[in-house]
């Protein structure tokens, strides 16, 4: 065996390794974050069970981008785009779990600075508050601006890559809905942005197909720009809508200039009431299939630990 499969063997091992030890770690924490989170009288996201999965992924995802970046470059910075109040319930509050941006910053993955994005006035101040409690250590910047109004925000607390110092930035855009335009998209891409996208929204027998493309056009057409929407029209379920519309959004992604790579994961949903859903990773300057590889060589542990 050559060095560079000993090495990259070797780094896959450390990758699962760490995952489970996160993963445990997660499972640990959910038992005592009910104990701390519960009482502050603050906003709670209610959702689904297999939410808690989809944080867990997101989370090797964001751990995965650093893995492979961090001898690239001296500063990695990451966007959460949707933050919410930072925590979702099960069950009545029953099972209360960290969302990405608060497990982000319970993890030890190396980031420089965090820059959550939260426009609900209620959930953002939730957000501030906990964080300001829990991890005042970290470098964290809560921003409560317009969607329009965040590429400016960004450019004044994030730092261009230049000769000598490089960063790099991953931005995780899950609104659990279409609102967030592809010319927005466009614009963070201009700033050097990679972008972790789980492909979550309503989609069942009363918000089907036909709601998206004949009931709410105009709102989906800026979701995934009026080409795609025209292709989207034949579509005849909601499986054969969602399936054309990843890869139609992944191919746009493309012709922006940015590499990518689909995952799909299993579904067990009402909201969502298809069989898998899927997470697109891409990127103008990093490998997004090596960055995909450590989640599919995971991928087995995710299901059997939760």
């Amino acid at each position: 065996m050559t060095f560079f499969k000993v090495f990259f063997s070797l780094s896959k091992i450390r990758f699962t390794f760490n995952l489970e030890l996160r993963t445990l770690k997660l499972n640990s924490q959910t038992a005592n974050t009910k104990q701390l989170y519960n009482d502050d009288g603050l906003s709670i996201t209610a959702t689904e069970p297999w939410f808690k999965v989809k944080v867990q992924l997101l989370v090797s995802y964001i751990q995965s981008f650093t893995i492979n970046v961090s001898d690239k470059v001296d500063d990695i910075v990451f966007v959460d785009l949707f933050s919410g109040s930072g925590l979702y319930s099960v069950g009545h509050q029953k099972e209360i779990f960290q969302g990405t941006c608060l497990a982000s910053l319970s993890s030890e993955i190396p980031i420089t600075k965090w820059i959550f994005c939260e426009r609900d006035v209620e959930q953002a101040n939730a957000l501030k508050i906990r964080v300001n409690k829990y991890h005042r250590e970290k470098n964290v910047v809560i921003l409560d601006s317009p969607l329009d109004e965040l590429v400016d925000k960004f450019r004044s607390y994030i730092p261009p890559s230049k000769a000598g110092h490089k960063v790099a930035v991953v931005c995780l855009i899950d609104p659990f809905s279409v609102d967030i335009p592809f010319a927005t998209i466009d614009k963070l891409t201009s700033l050097g942005f990679s972008f972790l996208m789980p492909f979550t929204f309503m989609i069942n027998n009363r918000l089907n197909h036909r709601y998206y493309l004949h009931e709410n056009p105009e709102k989906f057409k800026r979701y995934v720009g009026t080409g795609n929407f025209e292709r989207l029209q034949s579509v005849e379920s909601n499986e054969q809508f969602y399936k054309r519309l990843v890869r139609l959004y992944q191919n746009s992604m493309l012709v922006t200039g940015l590499n990518s790579a689909i995952s799909t994961h299993k579904l067990d949903s009402k909201l969502m009431d298809l069989p898998a859903y899927s997470i697109g990773f891409f990127s103008r300057h990093f490998s997004s299939r090596a960055i995909q590889a450590d989640i599919k060589v995971s991928e087995h542990l995710q299901f059997e630990l939760f």
